[in-house]
């Protein structure tokens, strides 16, 4: 699985993901946008994400990460936009790709 089939299957769903888990913005970052992913399906595949108001709860974030999980068939890092710490922010802001 490369970056363009990562991204086509979340377009496919992304009308579904949206209205079911109340996200406002979806991106992909890390290994697959910089084409480092490991061709031995050991790479995790990072999501950025900002849920809607009032939605971000721990069981809102649970239900959406198994089901990416279970859509891309990889394990996912999922990662809430406001939580990405200090440090971090400028190389992950700088490399996301939005779907």
């Amino acid at each position: 699985m490369n970056i363009v089939e990562i991204k086509k299957i979340l377009e496919k769903n992304n009308n579904y993901l949206r209205k079911t888990f109340h996200i406002r913005e979806l991106g992909i970052f890390g290994s697959f946008v910089k084409g480092e992913e490991k061709i031995d399906n050991d790479s995790d595949i990072d999501i950025l994400i900002t849920f809607e108001k009032g939605y971000k709860d721990f069981f809102n974030y649970m239900r959406l990460k198994y089901y990416l999980e279970e859509l891309l068939g990889r394990e996912v890092d999922l990662v809430i936009k406001e939580a990405v710490k200090a440090r971090l922010k400028e190389r992950i802001f700088r490399e996301v790709e939005y779907v």
